[in-house]
C-alpha cells in the first residue's frame, strides 16, 4: 500500500521546509548583526536603529522566496517614499521640540491614514512605512531638540535598508531560493499526487465489494489533503516568478501560469469523489459490463501516465492523449447507448463523465463582451471616488487602524516616553488588510511577544559576556519559531511575534537591562493590543456569529439564482459566471465560520459549530456540483449543433422537467435564506397576533407553497424523485431519437453522459438541499429552544411580516421599512426584533 511511507515523507517535508525557513531568516538576521554590531562606525552611526533593521528583515525573509525579498525591496522603496517624505516635511516645519503626547499620536494617526487608505498598496509596504512612521515621530518627540528633522528620517530609511539587504543576499547564499523551482518542484508532486488519486479512484469503481471501495477511497482522501495545500503553495509562488523574470532570463521557460491547468484536474477528481461518495452498492450495475471495465481501467491509466508526463505543466505541456490514440482509449464510451434507467446507477455515469471531462481538451473559453458605458462624456464623482479606493467601508476601515495605532502612541508614550514607541510599532507591523478574529490574533500575539521576549531575557542571563554566542542562541529558536508558524495554534501572527520578541533581546547591545527592557516591551505590547481590540469592538460592533448568519443568508439567495438559471437554453458562461459568485459567498461564509469559531460568547449563545459545519459542507459541495452541470451543458450545446431541428424539439421536453426542479428546489432554498435570519420566533408571533394574522394561518390560508420536508414523511421527497424520473425519461427519448447521423455512436454517447451527468447533478442538488433545509431547522430550534420549529409555518409568517405596514426601522429613527426601501430602492429584511435588518455592504 503506497499510504504506508505517507507518514514519513510528510514529517520529512515540514522538517525540510521549517530548516529551510530557519535558515534563510537567522542568515538575515546573521547579516544584519554583523552590520549594526561589527560593522564600521560610521555606518553604524547611520543604521541608528537596528531594532527596525531585524523587524524588516523578518517581515520580508519569512517564508519567502527571491523574487519576494526583491518585490520587497520595491515595496519598502515605495514605503519610505510614501511614509519618510511627508514625515521630513513635518519634522521640518514643526520642529521635533515642539512635539507633545498628543500632537505626536495624531501625528501618526495621520500618517497612518494616508498609508492605509490606498486599496491597491501591498500589505507588506503598508506595514513598513507605518513602522516608519512609528519610529520618525515618536522617537523625533522622545529625542527632542537632539533630533535633526533631515537626518532623521533618513536614518530610518538606511535602517530599512540594511534589513531588506540582509533579506536579498540571504535568498541568495549559498544558492538562490527561487520561486520558479519551488513551483516546478511542487508541480511534480502535485502530479504525482493527483495522478495515485486518479488510480484510487478507478480502483475503488471497479471493486468487488464495498470495503474494497472505502479503503481505496479513504486512501485518495488522504492524498487530498496534500493536494490543497501543494495547490495553495503553487499559486502562491505564481505571483513571485515575475520578479525573477529580468535576473533570470534563462529560467523563463518555468514562468507559466499553471493555475488553471491545475484547477481543473483538481476539479474533476472532485467530481470522482463526490460520485463514489454518493455510490452505495459495489460493484455497480454499469461496471458489470467486462467491456466498460476493462476500458476504464485503460482510460484511468492513459490519463494517469498523462499527468505525469505533463508534471512540470509548461505552457507546451498537455493534459490530453495524442489524436491518434484518443478514438482507441475512448471507444468503449462509445457501447453506452442508453440512459440509466434507476437512479442509483446515476453516479457511476457521473464519475465516467468526469473521466471524460479530465481526458477531453476543455472547451474554448467564451468571450465576454465588456458592458456598454453608458453616459461615457459625464463626470461622475462616484466613478472617480470608487477609482481611487476610497469607498466607505475602506475609509472606516482606515479610519479604525489609524485611531487605535494613534491610542497605542498616546497610552504607550504616557506610561513610559522612553520606550513609548512599542506599543504604536506592535500595532503598525501587525496590520492586516482584512477582517481577522480579534481576541484569536490578539492572544496569540501577546503569548508569542511574551514566549520570544523571555527565551531573550535567559539567552542574556546565561551568555551576558559573550555577543556572539549570545547571537547564535537565537539559531535553535529560529528553528522552533518556523514550527510555531506551521502550527494552528500560533500561525503567521504567532510565529511572527516570538521571532522579533527573542531578537530585540540577543541581536542588540547598549539597550539597557535586558529584564527591564522585557518588562517595558511587553507592557507596551499589551497597551497597543489592547488599543485595537478597544476600538474594533467600538467600531467593529458585529459579532462574527452574526455576520455568519447574514453571510448565509446571501449564500442562499446567491444559490436561489444558480438554481434558478438551470437551464439548456443558457449559455455554459452565464452559468459559470453564476456559480462563481456564489464561490465568493461560500468562501466569505468559511471564512466568517472559522472567526466565529474562536469568538468568545461573553453573554451571547454559542456559536452553533456543527450545524454551521454541515450547511457550509453543503454548499461547497452544491458549489462544485453547479460546475459540473454547467459543463454537461456546454457539451450539450456543442454537441447539439451536430444534430438535426427533431432532437431540438425534443429538449423543450427536459426544459419542462429543468422548469420544475427549479421551482420546487428554488423555491424551497429562497425560503430557508429567510428563515436563517430569524431571531425569535416568540416575537415573531406576538407582532402576528397582534394583527390577528395567526388566525388565518390557522384556518389554512396559506400563502406559501410547501416544499418542506415533514418529519418521518417522504412524500416531499417522492415529489422531487419523480421530477428526476421524468427528466430520465425524457432523456431516453432525446437519446434514442439520434440516428442516421455521421458518427451515431459517439455523439450519442456524448449526449447521454452529459445528460446523465446533468441528472446526477440534479439529484444531488436535491439531497444537498434537504441538506441545508435539516441544517437551517437545528440553527432555528437552538436559537428557540423553547418553541417547536415547523418550516413551513415559520416562511408563512415572514411571508406576512414583511407586509405589516408598521414595522419600524429598528436603528431607532422612526422611519418605516416601507420608506426606507423607497430611500434605499433595496430590501432589507424585515421586522425589527424578529429579522435582523442589515444593509447589503455589511463588512464587518
Amino acid at each position: 500500500m503506497p499510504t504506508a511511507p505517507q507518514q514519513p515523507n510528510r514529517a520529512r517535508v515540514v522538517w525540510r521546509t521549517c530548516l529551510a525557513s530557519s535558515f534563510r531568516t537567522a542568515l538575515a538576521c546573521t547579516i544584519v548583526g554583523a552590520i549594526t554590531l561589527y560593522g564600521p562606525a560610521t555606518l553604524q552611526r547611520q543604521v541608528a536603529f537596528p531594532a527596525f533593521s531585524y523587524v524588516t528583515a523578518i517581515l520580508v525573509v519569512t517564508d519567502s522566496t527571491l523574487g519576494d525579498t526583491l518585490h520587497g525591496c520595491w515595496l519598502a522603496l515605495y514605503a519610505s517614499v510614501q511614509s519618510l517624505g511627508p514625515a521630513m516635511l513635518s519634522l521640518w516645519l514643526i520642529g521635533p521640540d515642539k512635539l507633545t503626547n498628543g500632537t505626536t499620536a495624531l501625528a501618526v494617526a495621520l500618517g497612518g491614514l494616508i498609508v492605509v487608505l490606498p486599496e491597491s498598496t501591498h500589505l507588506t509596504a503598508k506595514r513598513i512605512a507605518l513602522g516608519q512612521i512609528v519610529i520618525v515621530y515618536v522617537v523625533g518627540f522622545i529625542n527632542g531638540e537632539q533630533t535633526e528633522p533631515i537626518m532623521h528620517p533618513v536614518h530610518v530609511a538606511a535602517s530599512t535598508a540594511v534589513g531588506v539587504l540582509a533579506s536579498v543576499l540571504a535568498l541568495l547564499l549559498p544558492y538562490p531560493s527561487l520561486a520558479c523551482c519551488e513551483a516546478k518542484k511542487n508541480c511534480k508532486l502535485l502530479a504525482e499526487n493527483s495522478s495515485e488519486r486518479l488510480k484510487f479512484f478507478v480502483k475503488a469503481l471497479c471493486a468487488e465489494d464495498k470495503a474494497a471501495a472505502s479503503a481505496s477511497i479513504s486512501q485518495a482522501k488522504l492524498l487530498s489533503a496534500d493536494a490543497t495545500k501543494l495547490l495553495q503553495s503553487i499559486k502562491r509562488f505564481q505571483g513571485s516568478v515575475k520578479w525573477e523574470k529580468l535576473p533570470f532570463k534563462f529560467l523563463r521557460p518555468y514562468y507559466m501560469n499553471s493555475g488553471e491547468k491545475l484547477q481543473d484536474i483538481e476539479m474533476a477528481l472532485r467530481g470522482m469523489e463526490i460520485a463514489l461518495e454518493s455510490t452505495h452498492s459495489f460493484p455497480g450495475r454499469l461496471m458489470l459490463d467486462g467491456d466498460i471495465k476493462e476500458g476504464l481501467l485503460r482510460l484511468g491509466d492513459h490519463i494517469s501516465s498523462t499527468i505525469k508526463q505533463a508534471k512540470s505543466f509548461l505552457p507546451g505541456d498537455s493534459l490530453t492523449v495524442p489524436e491518434s490514440n484518443a478514438e482507441d482509449i475512448l471507444k468503449f464510451l462509445q457501447t453506452l447507448q442508453k440512459i440509466p434507467p434507476t437512479h442509483q446507477d446515476l453516479p457511476s455515469f457521473f464519475f465516467l463523465f468526469c473521466m471524460k471531462l479530465l481526458h477531453s481538451k476543455p472547451l474554448p473559453k467564451p468571450t465576454t463582451k465588456n458592458p456598454v458605458q453608458k453616459n461615457g462624456n459625464r463626470f461622475s464623482f462616484k466613478e472617480v471616488w470608487n477609482s481611487c479606493g476610497l469607498k466607505s467601508k475602506r475609509v472606516m476601515a482606515a479610519f479604525k487602524f489609524s485611531l487605535s495605532l494613534g491610542f497605542a502612541v498616546l497610552f504607550g508614550l504616557i506610561y513610559n516616553k522612553p520606550d513609548g514607541y512599542w506599543s504604536g510599532l506592535s500595532v503598525a507591523i501587525s496590520f492586516a488588510a482584512a477582517r481577522e478574529a480579534t481576541f484569536k490574533v490578539a492572544n496569540i500575539k501577546a503569548q508569542g511577544t511574551v514566549l520570544g521576549t523571555v527565551y531573550g531575557v535567559i539567552g542574556c542571563f546565561l551568555f551576558e559576556r559573550f555577543l556572539p554566542i549570545r547571537f547564535l542562541s537565537l539559531i535553535p529558536w529560529f528553528l522552533f519559531t518556523s514550527f510555531l508558524r506551521q502550527s494552528k495554534m500560533y500561525g503567521q501572527a504567532g510565529g511572527i511575534s516570538a521571532v522579533i520578541g527573542a531578537v530585540l533581546i540577543l541581536g542588540r547591545k547598549n539597550f539597557g537591562p535586558p529584564s527591564e527592557f522585557a518588562i517595558a516591551r511587553i507592557i507596551e505590547t499589551f497597551i497597543g493590543l489592547s488599543c485595537s481590540i478597544v476600538v474594533d469592538i467600538l467600531f467593529q460592533p458585529t459579532r462574527a456569529s452574526t455576520l455568519a448568519k447574514i453571510e448565509l443568508s446571501k449564500s442562499l439567495e446567491t444559490l436561489h439564482v444558480c438554481i434558478g438559471s438551470v437551464s439548456l437554453q443558457v449559455s455554459e458562461a452565464s452559468l459559470v459566471e453564476n456559480q462563481k459568485k456564489l464561490k465568493i459567498h461560500v468562501n466569505h461564509l468559511g471564512k466568517f465560520i472559522g472567526e466565529a469559531e474562536v469568538e468568545p460568547n461573553f453573554w451571547f449563545l454559542p456559536f452553533h459549530n456543527a450545524s454551521y459545519g454541515k450547511l457550509l459542507e453543503s454548499l461547497s459541495k452544491m458549489v462544485d456540483l453547479l460546475l459540473f452541470g454547467a459543463h454537461a451543458i456546454g457539451f450539450l450545446e456543442q454537441e447539439s449543433q451536430k444534430l438535426q431541428t427533431s432532437w431540438k424539439e425534443a429538449v423543450n421536453r427536459l426544459e419542462g422537467d429543468l422548469k420544475l426542479f427549479n421551482d420546487s428546489v428554488g423555491s424551497l432554498i429562497k425560503y430557508l435564506g429567510k428563515i436563517s435570519l430569524i431571531k425569535s420566533l416568540p416575537i415573531l408571533d406576538k407582532e402576528l397576533e397582534k394583527n390577528n394574522i395567526s388566525h388565518d394561518l390557522e384556518m389554512g390560508k396559506s400563502p406559501c407553497p410547501n416544499f418542506f420536508r415533514v418529519s418521518g414523511s417522504d412524500d416531499e421527497d417522492d415529489e422531487m424523485d419523480k421530477i428526476l424520473n421524468s427528466f430520465l425519461q425524457h432523456s431516453k427519448e432525446v437519446v434514442d431519437i439520434i440516428h442516421g447521423i455521421e458518427g451515431e455512436k459517439e455523439i450519442k454517447s456524448q449526449i447521454l453522459l452529459s445528460l446523465s451527468a446533468l441528472g446526477y447533478c440534479m439529484k444531488s442538488l436535491i439531497r444537498e438541499t434537504r441538506q441545508i433545509e435539516e441544517g437551517i431547522r437545528e440553527l432555528v430550534q437552538w436559537e428557540n429552544p423553547s418553541s417547536l420549529v415547523n418550516l413551513h409555518e415559520i416562511s408563512c409568517k415572514i411571508h406576512y411580516s414583511t407586509k405589516l405596514s408598521n414595522v419600524y426601522d429598528p436603528r431607532g429613527n422612526g422611519r418605516k421599512i416601507g420608506q426606507m426601501l423607497l430611500e434605499k430602492k433595496e430590501i432589507l429584511k424585515t421586522h425589527s426584533s424578529i429579522i435582523m435588518v442589515v444593509e447589503n455592504d455589511v463588512d464587518g
